[in-house]
């Protein structure tokens, strides 16, 4: 089973439901083998697909594990915006995304080891995708601590290196648990990421387990 995070195919062309399948074989095929290992023609043989269909959606094995950063920066992105549509206060907001950053690479691990760490080396581009993908949660983050700061849950502080400070850490833990952890729950170790995060805000004491 691909460990890809797909999108629902209602409604979509033949076109697209044929760019996701090459999406999802390249996924497998990428976690199996890693980037440098693998072939296009790897690629279009567990797609059940043709060169042809490859080269239409995708000019270059490089651009469809581009194509695979793009897909997972905004599967997490829209995920955490709808599970955090429905909670109130900013706080609480911010402890969902956290723990939806925790679901989405817990599921899509094999994914995730393969974007934050398989692509080092590819050079400029592959680096600016890595800093958007760091840049739209780090923003969210932010989003969210400017309304906490305006709500009175936290005092002032720097809203923008507290949330590149968060995301650099959410880094370094993820990384770690994909490499060395990945027997145990990394909803675990975010829990204890969560409690560090809102003793550096002092708001340990403004939202509790059952808030979110």
């Amino acid at each position: 089973m691909s460990d890809s995070a797909s999108e629902p195919t209602l409604g979509v062309t033949g076109k697209e439901v044929t760019r996701r399948r090459i999406l999802d074989a390249a996924t497998d095929v990428f976690s199996e083998k890693g980037y440098h290992g693998s072939a296009v023609d790897d690629i279009v043989k567990k797609s059940n697909t043709s060169k042809g269909s490859f080269y239409f959606h995708f000019p270059s094995k490089q651009d469809i594990f581009f194509a695979l950063i793009d897909r997972l920066t905004t599967s997490l992105t829209n995920s955490a915006e709808e599970a955090i549509s429905g909670e109130v206060g900013a706080l609480a907001k911010i402890d969902t995304a956290l723990k939806i950053v925790a679901r989405t690479f817990s599921k899509h691990s094999k994914l995730a080891k393969l974007l934050l760490v398989g692509g080092v080396g590819l050079g400029k581009v592959f680096d600016e995708k890595m800093l958007d993908l760091h840049d739209k949660f780090a923003l969210l983050i932010k989003k969210y601590l400017d309304k906490a700061v305006l709500e009175g849950s936290v005092g002032q502080i720097d809203t923008f290196i507290t949330a590149y400070a968060w995301v650099g850490a959410l880094n370094e833990v993820i990384v770690h648990w994909l490499y060395r952890d990945g027997s145990n729950s990394l909803e675990g170790s975010m829990e204890s990421l969560r409690d560090v995060f809102l003793r550096s805000i002092n708001a340990e004491n403004n939202i509790s387990d059952g808030d979110s």
